[in-house]
């Protein structure tokens, strides 16, 4: 793809969030966020623990309802929409404790996504060979080919979290909100999560990922939105965002 061709792409916005809330009796856990995923792109939410970056992810994908504002995907309004059909619309996501099926075997795991009712995700239409054949591709990218018909439950960690992903690949989802998808890789994992992740957006997947470590927030965004105590701070390229000071003192704890 073109830079003139990616420049544009980044133009489009997806997912348009305006003046979202979200309050749990007296705590606003989200308060008047507005911020637009364009499309092409990483975005990272960062900020402190119980900033509300995963109940923005909780809001966007139905898993609850806001308070007031509103979530629009390609202009469309999905607020108040049940998850699984706001992924039938192309939405995807990952969770902290990754909810695999763990008594089923990795190729059962990511054939689950492409079955009419599945859960979280559901697609219909590919044929069972399509199916198998897509399975095949996603197995062998993410390096769980020789693992298909084991257990999750028998994966390793490293393993398990590429299954995660390897279940929004076989969605072919067009956004993908990723929650600490990298937390815990050794090295060598979190460079073929890296790789992947940049095949996937240069193949025009859109992606919001929620992450802590700043290293990986460096080596994976192209753009950063810092939430603190439900509200978003700050919203623009990776750069200016992370050397802004009072935002750093926010980070790590050392409030003004």
């Amino acid at each position: 793809m073109t830079a003139q061709a990616l420049a544009s792409l980044s133009e489009e916005v997806l997912l348009e969030i305006r003046g979202l809330e979200k309050s749990f009796g007296g705590v606003k856990a989200v308060s008047d966020v507005s911020m637009d995923l364009r499309a092409g792109i990483v975005t990272t939410l960062v900020g402190p623990n119980g900033a509300g970056k995963t109940t923005l992810f909780n809001l966007i994908t139905g898993h609850l309802t806001h308070s007031g504002g509103s979530v629009r995907w390609l202009g469309r309004d999905i607020g108040g929409m049940k998850p699984y059909r706001i992924a039938r619309l192309g939405i995807a996501r990952t969770f902290q404790d990754l909810r695999l099926f763990k008594d089923m075997t990795v190729e059962e795991n990511i054939l689950t996504v492409m079955e009419p009712g599945a859960l979280p995700f559901s697609f219909t239409g590919p044929s069972a060979r399509e199916k198998r054949e897509r399975v095949a591709r996603v197995m062998e990218r993410t390096g769980l080919a020789d693992k298909a018909r084991t257990r999750a439950v028998d994966l390793a960690y490293a393993e398990r979290k590429f299954l995660s992903l390897a279940r929004i690949m076989a969605a072919k989802a067009r956004l993908w909100l990723l929650d600490e998808p990298a937390s815990g890789l050794d090295p060598n994992s979190y460079a073929t999560f890296l790789r992947l992740l940049r095949e996937e957006v240069a193949a025009g997947v859109t992606v919001c990922i929620i992450e802590h470590n700043l290293d990986i927030v460096v080596g994976s965004s192209d753009r950063i939105a810092f939430l603190d105590r439900g509200r978003l701070l700050a919203d623009g390229d990776p750069k200016t965002v992370l050397e802004d000071p009072e935002l750093t003192k926010i980070y790590f704890g050392d409030r003004v």
